[in-house]
């Protein structure tokens, strides 16, 4: 079975350092062998949004984000690991390692 990250990166804007975020945090996680669907709430609105599947399946749950987003509920109950966007940016793999140190994975 394949380990899945779902992430969601939003910012006050919602140009440019949502959509370098997620594509960092895409690219990390595929690098380390994940599954990975990233939704980003920006100006264009909502692209890619996770599913209750998508979330539910997650092994890690990533919020890079500047703001509240939308659609908070939908993670209710779930581990979530909130980072800042430009943490996303400038070290995806390494959140993401300390992400897997934390849950032992």
């Amino acid at each position: 079975m394949s380990k899945k990250i779902v992430g969601l990166c939003a910012c006050t804007m919602g140009l440019a350092h949502t959509f370098m975020a997620a594509e960092a945090l895409e690219q990390a996680a595929k690098e380390k062998g994940y599954d990975v669907k990233i939704e980003t709430q920006g100006s264009d609105g909502i692209k890619n949004r996770l599913t209750p599947e998508d979330i539910r399946d997650a092994d890690i749950i990533i919020h890079a984000v500047a703001i509240t987003p939308d659609g908070m509920e939908r993670f209710e109950g779930y581990e979530i690991y909130e980072v800042g966007l430009q943490d996303a940016i400038k070290n995806p793999k390494g959140i993401i390692e300390e992400i897997e140190d934390d849950l032992g994975i």
